[in-house]
């Protein structure tokens, strides 16, 4: 006969297996809600635009785009598919990004917008547009991506090198981004200031971000640096869920802190470089989507990294839809909404977190 504490234990253990199991599968629902908002969202960016169609064509188009008239498939797949789907991939990369971010500096308000990242780029575009600077000579075709590129990943170079001396503290990261936003938008000034009228205004459109250029060689690139990138993660996802418990647990689980902070940190970097690079500066996706994230899923990794990329897809997503949306025949430029959505997210999580100012 079993004793009356091992019968309260195996009681105690189904139970907890049990709770588990609706756990998991809660979460599982979440991203399946997530996934499926997505898709809806994704019809509703192809059917708007200067000409209007239903979602029963958008899905015609899609499903069997021979039943269509060639005109509503040239305009579905040429036109708004590679715009409709680079704010999809754009949205899922800046979001893992500041997931990332968030993770490796156990900071908050990291993302690549407000360590600099983004405004790196838009001093690398800037200059490209101003003054017809090329970093790389070669890619002359692609001249504003590149130096946006370069410049992206020459300030998470600076970030990495800056936080590889000894005593550098994530805090001290940070701060040394934020630092770096406040030089480069400087220096973007610098060359709006000498840059001629009609220079002026591109570099001005240029870095309010805009989806409207997306083609699908661009959409190809940043949809293969990201799917090189997420498997790496997916990967490391028991280690940076250990790293969200403090350094000195993860380190005494077995993982080797310093070395994945600095690798993730680098990776990030890219993620977030190439985005930035074809779209201009689209602020807030890395610093919401986590956060939305976070809130419905909890740190586990495992779901916590597709949860933020779905969030992210998912706002600018939406984000395209109402910038066609608030003047009908104009489409505003995607970074402008995406701020007036995430100045007011930020502002109330800054305002919810007193204590983490000292």
């Amino acid at each position: 006969m079993p004793s009356e504490a091992a019968t309260t234990i195996e009681i105690d253990a189904k139970g907890g297996r049990g709770r588990y199991r609706a756990l998991i599968w809660r979460r599982q629902l979440i991203l399946a809600g997530l996934s499926v908002a997505l898709v809806f969202s994704f019809c509703v960016d192809l059917a708007l635009g200067p000409a209007q169609y239903g979602l029963d064509d958008v899905v015609q188009g899609l499903l069997m785009p021979d039943a269509v008239p060639l005109q509503v498939r040239v305009v579905l797949w040429e036109i708004r598919m590679p715009i409709a789907l680079m704010a999809i991939v754009v949205g899922a990369a800046l979001a893992v990004a500041g997931a990332q971010m968030q993770t490796i500096l156990n900071n908050p308000l990291a993302s690549p917008f407000t360590l600099g990242i983004s405004a790196a780029a838009s001093f690398g575009a800037a200059l490209a547009l101003a003054f017809g600077v090329a970093f790389i000579p070669a890619a002359i075709g692609y001249v504003v991506p590149a130096n946006a590129f370069v410049m992206a990943m020459l300030a998470a170079l600076l970030i990495h090198l800056l936080s590889a001396r000894r005593g550098v503290t994530v805090e001290t990261v940070v701060l040394l981004g934020i630092a770096m936003v406040f030089t480069f938008n400087a220096l973007l000034a610098l060359v709006q200031f000498f840059a001629s009228t009609e220079a002026l205004s591109a570099v001005v459109f240029w870095t309010m971000g805009s989806l409207i250029k997306a083609t699908w060689p661009k959409l190809g690139v940043t949809a293969l640096v990201f799917a090189a990138v997420l498997p790496v993660f997916v990967r490391r996802a028991w280690a940076l869920t250990a790293l969200r418990l403090g350094e000195d647990k993860a380190a005494s689980l077995g993982v080797k802190v310093r070395r994945l902070r600095l690798e993730t940190l680098m990776l990030v970097s890219l993620l977030a470089a190439i985005p930035v690079a074809f779209v201009g500066t689209i602020g807030f996706i890395g610093l919401v989507g986590p956060h939305i994230a976070r809130m419905l899923i909890g740190e586990d990794q495992r779901f916590f990294l597709p949860a933020s990329a779905l969030s992210g897809a998912l706002i600018l997503s939406l984000s395209s839809v109402v910038s066609k949306s608030l003047i009908p025949g104009t489409i505003f430029p995607i970074g402008v909404v995406t701020s007036l959505i995430g100045i007011p997210f930020f502002v109330s999580l800054i305002l919810s977190r007193p204590g983490r100012a000292s």
